[in-house]
């Protein structure tokens, strides 16, 4: 047995460490590479392939532990013992799924000096198991400098809005066209959009000279979500990203209008908190604090300034 290893779910921040990363990233989160395997065609094999990423990490000592880690996770009961037990793994813990259409799972292994992220399905006929493998002081020191968020300012270096790491923006070009890309963070000062490396000043500047408005696509925020235009009593549609409102033509006749928006906003998931922020963005901007559900309280209420600053940090 591998002394002092824990295993657990996955946070959610950590399920973008279990697939490919950067260059940049990988170098500061220690990746030392990744493994795959596949649990075979009757579901209790174990046909396994290395992919290194940093050879220098790759030490006599990583080498014995991983080797002691998968034996151990491979034992009767374990969650790589077959594709029958991972299933049962993966499905007892319903906390530990991706909510992806892939099917996906992911498990977090540490001991002492290692973190072991494996990102699981059960599905036969495709690979079982990708378990990346990190330094894991450099892993959870990258994390907590990402709970910061990435910044995005002025050329004047004023702060506009701030994304949590993996979030997506959309860039508004001066004929129209939109572009959607994930960012990640790299540090302080620079940031990554899609595939490309930027110094947060670098990508202020070029957004101005060419005439690009960038707004936040917040992952804290729905998709959609139902409002009550206030003049008319109307239910209305908001979409994320999006100025103005879509109408429906609906005014409630058997329940107050804000009773049935409450009633089909809860059916699809969605808190007060959050109507708050897509009202507040369909109207004033999605780059604004008011659009981010963060600062308002379980009843839609705006929470006190000093309280946004914490949140925003």
């Amino acid at each position: 047995m591998v002394e002092e290893m824990t295993i657990r779910p996955m946070t959610a921040e950590e399920r973008m460490y279990s697939y490919t990363q950067s260059q940049q990233i990988s170098m500061q989160t220690g990746l030392i590479g990744y493994l795959r395997a596949d649990m075979d065609s009757n579901g209790k094999g174990f046909f396994s392939s290395w992919n290194g990423f940093r050879d220098n990490l790759k030490t006599e000592d990583f080498k014995l532990e991983f080797d002691e880690v998968l034996n151990e996770l491979r034992e009767e009961g374990n969650l790589l013992h077959d594709r029958r037990t991972l299933s049962r793994h993966c499905y007892q813990t319903p906390v530990s799924s991706f909510q992806n259409d892939r099917n996906e799972y992911g498990f977090r292994a540490d001991t002492d000096h290692y973190s072991y992220l494996m990102r699981v399905n059960p599905n036969k006929g495709e690979y079982n198991l990708y378990c990346y493998c990190y330094v894991r002081q450099w892993l959870e020191r990258h994390m907590r400098q990402a709970e910061k968020g990435i910044r995005f300012i002025t050329p004047a270096y004023k702060e506009i809005f701030r994304i949590p790491d993996g979030d997506r923006i959309r860039m508004t070009l001066p004929s129209g066209e939109t572009l959607e890309q994930t960012c990640r963070y790299i540090d302080d000062t620079h940031l990554e959009v899609g595939n490309v490396l930027y110094h947060i000043c670098e990508f202020a500047e070029r957004m101005t000279q060419n005439g690009i408005k960038t707004i936040p696509l917040r992952s804290s925020l729905p998709e959609k979500c139902f409002s009550i235009l206030e003049s008319t009593g109307e239910m209305i549609v908001i979409t994320k990203g999006q100025q103005g409102y879509s109408p429906t033509g609906i005014f409630s006749q058997d329940v107050s209008p804000g009773e049935g928006v409450t009633a089909a906003n809860a059916a699809n998931g969605v808190t007060k908190a959050q109507e708050a922020a897509m009202v507040a963005g369909s109207m004033f901007g999605w780059e604004t604090p008011a659009a981010d559900p963060r600062n308002y309280d379980e009843n839609g209420v705006p929470v006190k300034n000093h309280n946004r600053e914490k949140n925003a940090r």
